[in-house]
């Protein structure tokens, strides 16, 4: 095997181990606790971080690992844990099946291949974390990034009537849930999305490559960013669509636009699409070479922004 080809192989098993996953790898935070509890025959778990001295109530955000990616990669990946220590909030990092969700893809996933019923499981841990943990019912929100992006927007069409917003990045919806979506309330949405993301498209189509995948590149296609944004806008009865440009913070070769719609009983659904990004988290790290996921973008803190949003709606 030639130099060039042994680097190219490894370069796709890199991708396939890391990309939608967003696996990087750091260490759990220390005083993040894991939860275990049985669930369809079997035991899953959650971490939760909950900080110091916070107050009764607290909101809680649920965050999603990509395919391929654990909850311990997102504890600190993403910054959740120190957002929550700061601003109040309890963050909850479940464990996917064989690293993967059932997003609505059918067996593009392996938790999907598997049946695994992931919103039932979803929908149990929110009961749980309201009666052990005095989390309020009524300020859930969901996060996640790729295959953990894709299954909080499965969730906001399945389980809106336990969620008061969802954000979901690089992660569009599932063309199969387009029809079966149906929500019990206006749910306020925040999408975040690479126009140059090379795994998710960001105009829609297959999954061109997911470490959550059954047997290789998936063949159940997401919607587009576009058509995701509409059906959210059509399901809150939102009005006109604005656009503004963010300025521009640092010179990494990204720019963003902000596109936000008011929508019924006080809601919001609102993209930043961000041209020349990739298959990452905004601000986050460049886990892999920018030739192999696409360009981190450092215009905006996602996990800031994504809080801010979150915290504006109550169920």
């Amino acid at each position: 095997m030639t130099a060039a080809r042994v680097a190219a192989t490894a370069a796709s098993a890199a991708l396939i181990m890391l990309t939608a996953g967003c696996g990087h790898p750091f260490a759990r935070a220390t005083d993040d606790v894991t939860v275990s509890f049985e669930y369809g025959g079997l035991q899953r778990q959650y971490l939760i971080h909950r900080p110091a001295g916070v107050g009764a109530r607290p909101p809680v955000v649920l965050v999603f690992h990509g395919g391929g990616g654990t909850a311990e990669s997102m504890t600190n990946s993403a910054g959740f844990d120190r957002l929550a220590d700061s601003e109040g909030f309890v963050a909850v990092y479940p464990v996917g099946y064989e690293k993967s969700w059932s997003d609505g893809r059918g067996a593009d996933t392996k938790a999907g291949a598997a049946g695994i019923d992931d919103v039932g499981f979803v929908s149990a841990l929110i009961d749980r974390i309201v009666a052990q943990d005095g989390v309020d019912a009524d300020r859930v929100y969901a996060t996640g990034i790729s295959n953990g992006g894709m299954f909080t927007q499965d969730l906001g069409c399945r389980l809106s009537d336990k969620l008061a917003a969802i954000a979901p990045v690089a992660g569009p919806l599932p063309a199969a849930d387009e029809s079966a979506c149906a929500t019990t309330h206006p749910l306020p949405v925040l999408e975040i999305h690479g126009t140059a993301d090379p795994i998710v498209p960001y105009d829609g189509g297959p999954v061109r490559v997911t470490s959550g995948n059954h047997g290789g590149s998936g063949s159940s296609p997401v919607l587009s960013v576009a058509a995701t944004q509409q059906l959210w806008r059509t399901k809150d009865g939102c009005g006109p669509v604005t656009s503004t440009p963010l300025a521009p913070t640092t010179d990494d070769g990204t720019t963003v636009t902000i596109e936000s719609a008011d929508c019924a009983n006080g809601g919001k659904v609102q993209l930043y699409s961000i041209t020349g990004g990739g298959h990452t988290w905004p601000d986050g790290p460049q886990y892999l070479p920018a030739g192999l996921v696409g360009k981190v973008s450092h215009q905006f803190d996602a996990t800031q922004v994504i809080w801010r949003f979150l915290s504006a709606f109550h169920r």
